[in-house]
């Protein structure tokens, strides 16, 4: 092969290399405006979602908060289980409920409910204004049931936890384990916080309705 004709493979395969740098550049920087994008729109409806409620939420208002077009929002989320299950996921990554081997090897009953209760008020504190909204859409939005159950499913196994270690029988420990079932439920904790119970106080009133039951 000539010098010449080696110059010129070796310059079209220097082009080809350097055409496919571009074309990877290109991809990765689309992939990232479109992940910036998606982003942007589940953050609006998360804060949509807790401020007026997921019922109420409209795709213009997410659109329009998220500085988007209506037809970008679809093109991501293109029906309300995939927006409610992205939002879920990020809300739920950025505010995690407690972890259970917080209490769980405490033996003393009534102080694993105090230090499992501290730790669930205080995650009720802070995803409040959420959960209330979003209970109260549940009621005519099946899909929030199924995109809560994991938490109902988180609830039920505190209640298993809870109720154990008291030595109560028959009658009595379906009586505690109704009163631990309400002590975990955010109904209950909202009632409180509402009237105006410190999170102490309503630990204590409802550690001391758990020991009645006992």
């Amino acid at each position: 092969m000539s010098a010449a004709r080696v110059k010129l493979r070796r310059t079209y395969m220097s082009s080809e290399s350097q055409a496919r740098s571009t074309r990877r550049y290109e991809q990765r920087k689309r992939a990232e405006s479109q992940a910036q994008t998606r982003q942007r729109i589940t953050e609006a409806a998360i804060e949509l979602h807790g401020t007026i409620g997921p019922s109420r939420t409209t795709i213009s208002a997410i659109a329009e908060r998220a500085g988007v077009r209506r037809q970008t929002v679809y093109s991501h989320f293109p029906d309300e289980r995939t927006l409610f299950q992205a939002c879920s996921g990020m809300f739920g990554a950025a505010n995690p409920p407690p972890d259970p081997t917080l209490w769980s090897a405490i033996e003393d009953p009534q102080h694993r409910m105090e230090v499992a209760l501290d730790a669930l008020y205080g995650w009720y504190e802070r995803v409040g204004h959420m959960l209330a909204n979003v209970l109260r859409d549940a009621q005519s939005m099946p899909i929030l049931r199924e995109i809560g159950a994991p938490r109902v499913a988180y609830l039920a196994r505190l209640e298993d936890e809870l109720a154990r270690g008291s030595g109560a029988r028959g009658r009595r420990a379906r009586t505690r384990r109704a009163a631990v079932a309400l002590a975990l439920d955010f109904t209950t904790w909202h009632a409180l916080h509402t009237r105006g119970l410190e999170r102490a106080e309503a630990i204590r009133l409802m550690v001391n309705l758990v020991q009645s039951g006992a």
